[in-house]
């Protein structure tokens, strides 16, 4: 039996990302394990459903242990908000401090792989930009043995978008920002078949309904994802994927353990 550690920066990022990578892991008889970095509160006056939501999607993917190092959001966009009282903004937390809490973990749960970001942080969240450094330094201080980053193939990220502004539809991300998000296709190492899985993914994005019944254009996403029928939806968000720095590009594997 394997153990894989996925870090994450905020609730629903596990589900969004590698939630049928996860349900996949704990159906094969493996261990999974859910860190955060932060429970998702940019202000402290608001309350903390979003660390139930995070429970809930995790305990219905199938995983084992749920953490959250319990750090303040960082929020997206130009303005980098002051740190709340008595928390600190992960996109400023001390690396270091943070990744021995995360290696502490790693080392405890004798983890096999570690679920990481990518050095652009996918599309650029400061949040996610430090896992990317935390989870790295983690890793080497806990000599876990293997790190995958998550990632998504750009060149489907920027027809998506592309698609979106003439059909003056909401994208998930804007055109500029996706032209550089996440990885080309062509240096992506692993592609993860999730189908068999989305329902599980699904229900497990439902369990957030904090990022449901907000106004913002997340919230539109959000809402429109779990109105797809669960077949269109296993085929429209039924892979997932990863890139091995340490493998040269244009590597095909199917399963984060090969």
């Amino acid at each position: 039996m394997a153990t894989v550690v996925a870090l994450h920066a905020h609730p629903d990022d596990e589900v969004i990302l590698t939630g049928g990578t996860l349900a996949r892991v704990a159906a094969a008889g493996h261990r999974a394990v859910v860190v955060t970095a932060t429970d998702g509160r940019v202000h402290n006056d608001e309350d903390d459903r979003r660390m139930d939501e995070l429970h809930s999607s995790t305990g219905i993917l199938g995983v084992q242990r749920t953490e959250c190092l319990g750090y303040a959001d960082s929020g997206f966009g130009p303005e980098f908000y002051p740190d709340p009282p008595g928390r600190v903004r992960f996109g400023r937390a001390d690396v270091e401090e943070a990744a021995q809490r995360v290696a502490t973990i790693l080392r405890d749960e004798d983890a096999d792989v570690l679920l990481n970001y990518q050095s652009n942080g996918g599309y650029g969240h400061r949040d996610h930009i430090q896992v990317h450094h935390v989870g790295k330094r983690a890793a080497e201080l806990a000599a876990t043995p293997r790190v995958l980053e998550v990632t998504m193939p750009r060149e489907l990220l920027t027809r998506t978008a592309d698609l979106a502004h003439w059909l003056r539809l909401p994208a998930p991300y804007e055109r500029e920002v996706a032209r550089n998000a996440y990885a080309p296709r062509a240096t992506i190492t692993h592609r993860v078949d999730v189908f068999r899985y989305a329902r599980q993914k699904r229900n497990a994005m439902a369990a957030h309904r904090s990022q449901v019944d907000g106004n913002g254009l997340s919230s539109l996403l959000f809402d429109a994802m779990l109105k797809t029928p669960p077949q269109l939806f296993g085929l429209l968000f039924g892979r997932e994927w990863f890139v091995d720095p340490t493998l040269p590009a244009g590597t095909r594997r199917r399963d984060i353990f090969d």
